[in-house]
């Protein structure tokens, strides 16, 4: 509920906070006093535009702040953590306003944009009235009031559920189907592709040993003659290898005359086995080294192949190996490819079969809950002076393409207000004291379906009086008891029926005139009620017949009590 309102600066009000109360509170007052700029103030605070002739002259800035305490489940909490803000109760929506008309928007002093401070808004208030409207004549509410009132939530749910599988199963077959289709499109570059490279044959490392070689051929006569010299050094007939030898026969003659000697001769031992080692590596190099004449230009050619195939498919030659085994991959999923998408394919198919048999079964009970709706509705038109009108629901089946979480319906809420025309959406066929009057009956039946905690009705008494006015002000006070009502009127048999009465003020202070807003006690109530009556000269008639009034409304009250 609405617990708190504080105005600042806004037009004619310098300072006001009101208290509001539970059940029906209704504000009076002479026309012109200021009424709707409290609920300009009060719109103000959530989300409605801002307007620099708002703020009230001489003040640097207008202020407005509503304070309300909700239930736990409310869903402005969920919709405050998906934002990141810190919520609890009381939550307060505060909005000012510079002189420039630009504006900054708070959720418990935390500053949020003024589109969020809206949403925010529209949960908690609706203002019906003579010139704004809101949400029952949103169209878009229409189909989740049908369903709260049929009490079709599980159901709904299930149906958003079933939904949001097939539309997963949906993406990913369409996914799998994209993928085959662009294999199957390259299929034929990927079969040469991989016919090229199996070709060629790239091994790892290869480009780096052909290098290598190449180096080796290019100065192979070099390389020639330096084995030859470093092989005759070894073996030849004054060799390394000849003269170690010789030394060592010589050491090993005399080695047991003196000591020192074994150990000469063991040097002398190991320097011809290294010497033989060389001999023999250099013997194995120079075998390695191709005498062919076309070896340099074959290697040149193989890794001018492994280069150009490098940059074909922009990689590196060692990488090579590696892009032919994708390359076989991806030709090999082709088949695999078809078949999961033709998989996919079946289980999308299930999976929306599985969301029409509950859209079907959600729209069989729309319709059936829509019949039963148009005819509570049409029992609370008479007492409201609309006996002429008549109120229907439209559930029309949407296109396959329009389907959505909620089902496969379009829910429209429709009426005529004369005999034989034909009918409309509410906004387009109501005069603004009927519309107001449409909206009561509505919200009345759809209390319990509509979570908006605050209702707000503008001079939904215009143009009415006497017994009408008296079935006014009896269905304000019912919807009261389900939700907190603020009402702006003109009518004493519904300001009778307020539980917490506010009137609304304008005085002069020197040259500048101020609205105020004053909390009724029940002698002030009687009086201001006897004013309505009798206009400007309260007689005692006139205040006979506001107890009479407040008499009936206590009566009510008790009755309503009772039953409850």
């Amino acid at each position: 509920m609405l617990t708190r309102l504080v105005i600042h600066d806004v037009v004619l009000i310098e300072k006001l906070a009101l208290p509001l109360e539970r059940g029906l509170n209704v504000f009076t007052g002479e026309t012109g006093a200021g009424k709707s700029i409290v609920l300009d103030a009060l719109g103000l605070a959530l989300g409605e535009r801002s307007d620099a002739a708002l703020v009230r002259v001489g003040a640097s800035q207008a202020s407005v702040a509503a304070e309300f305490t909700l239930k736990e489940d409310h869903v402005l909490f969920a919709l405050a953590q998906e934002q990141g803000l810190a919520a609890e109760n009381p939550v307060i929506l505060r909005r000012v306003i510079g002189k420039d008309g630009k504006s900054r928007a708070f959720f418990n002093d935390q500053p949020i944009g003024v589109g969020l401070l809206k949403q925010f808004g529209e949960s908690l208030l609706e203002i019906h009235g003579q010139f704004e409207t809101h949400g029952l004549l949103n169209a878009a509410t229409h189909r989740g009031l049908l369903d709260a009132f049929a009490g079709l939530q599980n159901l709904r749910q299930k149906t958003t559920g079933a939904f949001a599988a097939w539309k997963e199963a949906d993406s990913q077959f369409l996914a799998a189907q994209a993928a085959s289709e662009r294999a199957h499109a390259e299929e034929d570059f990927l079969r040469a592709a991989v016919n090229e490279l199996e070709k060629l044959a790239p091994q790892a490392g290869e480009a780096d040993t052909l290098a290598s070689t190449r180096t080796q051929l290019q100065h192979r006569e070099k390389i020639l003659d330096a084995m030859t010299v470093a092989a005759a050094a070894l073996d030849g007939e004054r060799g390394a290898i000849s003269s170690l030898s010789q030394a060592g026969k010589a050491v090993a003659r005399v080695s047991d005359k003196a000591a020192g000697l074994p150990d000469l001769l063991a040097a002398l031992d190991r320097a011809i086995n290294e010497s033989a080692e060389a001999s023999e590596h250099l013997a194995r190099f120079s075998a390695t080294l191709d005498a062919r004449p076309d070896a340099l230009q074959n290697i040149e050619e193989r890794l001018f192949a492994l280069r150009a195939a490098a940059r074909k498919h922009n990689t590196q030659t060692e990488e090579l190996p590696q892009v032919l085994r994708d390359l076989s991959a991806r030709l090999a999923l082709l088949s695999d490819e078809s078949g999961q998408a033709a998989k996919l394919s079946a289980q999308a198919a299930q999976a929306r079969l599985a969301y029409i048999k509950l859209a079907e079964d959600l729209s069989t009970k729309r319709q059936a809950a829509a019949g039963k709706l148009e005819k509570k509705i049409a029992l609370e038109l008479p007492p409201l002076k609309l006996e002429r009108a008549r109120f229907m629901i439209e559930v029309t089946r949407l296109p396959e393409e329009q389907w959505t979480a909620e089902g496969a319906d379009r829910v429209t809420f429709l009426a005529a207000t004369n005999l034989g025309a034909a009918p409309g959406a509410l906004q387009k066929i109501a005069s603004g004291g009927e519309l107001a009057r449409f909206m009561l009956a509505l919200k009345t039946v759809l209390a319990a379906a509509d979570p908006v905690p605050v209702l707000v009705f503008d001079e939904v008494d215009t143009g009415i009086g006497g017994a009408v006015a008296s079935a006014v002000g009896e269905r304000l006070a019912q919807l009261a008891l389900d939700v907190q009502i603020l009402v702006v009127t003109h009518s004493p048999q519904v300001a009778a029926r307020g539980t917490h009465h506010l009137r609304v003020a304008k005085r002069v202070e020197g040259k500048t005139t101020v609205t105020e807003v004053e909390v009724l006690n029940k002698a002030a109530r009687r009086e201001e009620i006897a004013r309505m009556l009798a206009g400007a000269q309260i007689t005692d008639a006139a205040r006979q017949a506001a107890d009479s009034l407040l008499g009936e409304e206590q009566v009510s009250v008790a009755k309503k009590g009772a039953k409850r």
